[in-house]
């Protein structure tokens, strides 16, 4: 098993942020150490999919886990998460590795065992009232009545402001550990979104996870959900995305415009309860309609639905108005792609209705158009938007330049709190800055594992202030 230390640059290039943003006093950076895979990887190099390609110009996926304080010595976890950290990378060689292209244009992961960067951190309270201090219930409690703490997105990620197509010369992975001011520990684990979606990024975090508490390994080495390593979602496809220069593609939305972010909480019952009211049938009745609405589309019209009312003095009634979902595409294709194969399987289904249709009318109607666009949303569709990619590869264009778009994107399916290092669940998920953008959604499952979801919302100040006044929206939050 293979852990190096590598120097310690002045809080280097790989911190990104610290270009445009000075880290408070009470932020120490204890320690850095270079991870390696614990076997040499046995696989050359992985061609970037027609689902991989145009995520380059996104940022790396950003998500972390908080912890209670481990009942162990600091050194003792770091050295548990470093050696399990190298043999789940032995399974996930792709993520040790770096981008390459080829003369033809192919852009490929080497599996190279470069290694990927592990941090470990202090947020201690800071003396004389400076600077932020982080504890488990200031991170964990943030919830529907205040906004996420700025120093949760600043100084809990590495890599922040990376771009995916910077995989060509930074690290594809990258993991930084920091004590908060309680003892409580968050993992954030940073990850190229040209190599992974949230399926991916999830059994990885989870692998790592279950082998660290010891109970992962048979007499075979092998973990509980292997990756799947094949590039078998449209990996036939000859289609390349060209650069004008080296540089590569920036970010599509504006990384500068101010931003609230906030955190809705929605019980499981509540859940329940709004997809009952969805599905109560029409007068007449919708004899249409394939199936019943799910919950979690009816939890997505409930939020379109508002926070278009809290746009619609700056849109108009006239306007049209979108709801992106990113949706897994592993059992949309025909045959299916493993539930576990390795990178992006993903699309967006839009949903668009005029602006004063949504505000207005009834949540049944809004939702039962969220419905359709998902049950139309079958394996032609799929094909249809590959084969158009193809004839003009491009990056997604992530982000709302019009103040029109919601995009929903992560998933409460995730099994985000199965990640059980050794010491018991985490008490909260949360993520950095990266993709973040005014009509940005996610959806997180909650703690309590009862069907609740927790929506971690961006938007625009005014837009912000307007959304949490909406009566109706706020019936539905739940206020721990």
């Amino acid at each position: 098993m293979e852990t190096r230390v590598a120097s310690l640059p002045p809080i280097p290039a790989l911190h990104s942020h610290c270009a445009h943003s000075s880290r408070p006093s009470s932020w120490v950076l204890v320690a850095k150490t270079m991870v390696y895979p614990s076997r040499k990887s046995a696989i050359g190099e992985l061609k970037l999919s027609v689902s991989d390609m145009p995520m380059l110009s996104c940022n790396y996926i950003q998500k972390g886990l908080l912890f209670p304080r481990p009942p162990l010595p600091i050194q003792h976890v770091l050295t548990l998460l470093r050696r399990s950290l190298s043999s789940a990378l032995s399974h996930f060689p792709a993520l040790a590795g770096r981008l390459v292209t080829h003369r033809d244009g192919t852009i490929c992961i080497s599996c190279n065992d470069s290694g990927v960067p592990f941090s470990h951190c202090t947020l201690a309270a800071a003396t004389g009232g400076c600077g932020p201090v982080l504890s488990l219930p200031h991170v964990a409690l943030s919830i529907s009545t205040v906004d996420v703490p700025v120093a949760v997105k600043e100084f809990l990620f590495d890599l922040d402001g990376a771009v995916s197509y910077e995989g060509h010369f930074r690290p594809l992975a990258a993991v930084l550990v920091t004590e908060l001011s309680d003892g409580s520990l968050f993992i954030g684990c940073t990850v190229n979104h040209a190599v992974v979606d949230g399926t991916s990024f999830w059994n990885f975090f989870n692998s790592w996870a279950e082998i660290c508490r010891g109970g992962a390994l048979d007499a075979a080495g092998s973990v509980s959900r292997p990756p799947v390593l094949s590039r078998n979602f449209f990996g036939e496809s000859t289609a390349v995305l060209r650069f004008n220069d080296d540089q590569g593609p920036t970010v599509t939305f504006d990384v500068t415009a101010p931003l609230r972010e906030r955190i809705f909480r929605f019980e499981g019952e509540t859940i329940r309860k709004l997809k009952a009211l969805v599905n109560r049938p029409f007068s007449p009745p919708d004899s249409n309609r394939a199936a019943e609405i799910s919950s979690f589309q009816s939890l997505c019209a409930l939020l379109w639905r508002s926070v278009t009312r809290a746009r619609r003095s700056r849109l108009g009634d006239d306007a049209t108005v979108t709801l992106r979902m990113a949706v897994n595409c592993r059992h949309r294709v025909e045959p299916p792609v493993d539930s576990l194969y390795f990178g992006n399987a993903i699309q967006s289904i839009p949903t668009s209705a005029p602006a004063g249709d949504v505000a207005a009318r009834d949540l049944r109607w809004v939702a039962a158009l969220v419905h359709g666009s998902v049950a139309a949303y079958g394996k032609e569709t799929v094909k249809q938007v590959v084969a158009e990619w193809e004839r003009a590869p491009r990056c997604f264009p992530l982000g709302n330049p019009d103040g029109s778009v919601l995009t929903v994107g992560s998933s409460p399916r995730f099994p985000m709190f199965d990640n059980d290092f050794g010491w018991g669940r985490p008490a909260a998920v949360r993520s950095g800055r990266g993709n973040k953008f005014d009509g940005k959604a996610s959806a997180f499952p909650t703690p309590a594992g009862d069907g609740g979801v927790d929506l971690e919302l961006c938007l625009a100040p005014d837009i912000m202030a307007a959304l949490v006044c909406d009566p109706e929206f706020m019936a539905y939050v739940s206020h721990p």
